[in-house]
């Protein structure tokens, strides 16, 4: 059985809801997975845009997601001292910072990716950033499972 992700909030290819973006409450949304393999010890969450004007932007990083959870709820926030921790993404941040499409630039793919690991954590410098976890997570991934969300602003 494949790994699935999905979420309450919005379907595949459906648009985030504005309270799970930068110009609203700026919150996770939900997410839940499914179908982890055996012998998963984590997983791990990546946000992407790869519509963004200078190449693929990382909204969130997060990993040392413990294995066994099945789901993120909203708004979830993490210490960063032990268990789950935040990578900082693109704006500079250790938290999830939703879509913000610059204005007119048309619609933005927003990819939640889980990954399910063979370790139960990665071993992570407190600076590092979301691309250099996934790239760290990639070494590690067992399986993966994807949903995409849309954003535009007018």
């Amino acid at each position: 059985m494949a790994m699935t992700l999905t979420s309450p909030a919005f379907a595949e290819g459906e648009r985030v809801p504005d309270k799970y973006t930068r110009l609203g409450e700026n919150q996770m949304p939900p997410l839940k997975w499914s179908g982890a393999p055996e012998g998963a010890g984590s997983f791990a969450l990546i946000v992407e845009d790869p519509d963004a004007p200078r190449g693929t932007f990382r909204h969130c990083g997060m990993f040392n997601i413990p294995k066994d959870w099945s789901e993120l709820s909203r708004g979830v926030h993490v210490k960063s001292k032990g268990g789950v921790r935040f990578s900082r993404n693109d704006f500079g941040n250790t938290r999830y910072d939703g879509p913000q499409p610059p204005k007119g630039h048309g619609t933005h793919h927003y990819r939640f990716r889980i990954a399910a690991l063979d370790v139960p954590e990665l071993e992570m410098s407190d600076m590092a950033d979301a691309k250099s976890m996934w790239d760290e997570v990639r070494k590690h991934t067992l399986s993966e499972a994807s949903l995409t969300g849309t954003f535009d602003v007018h």
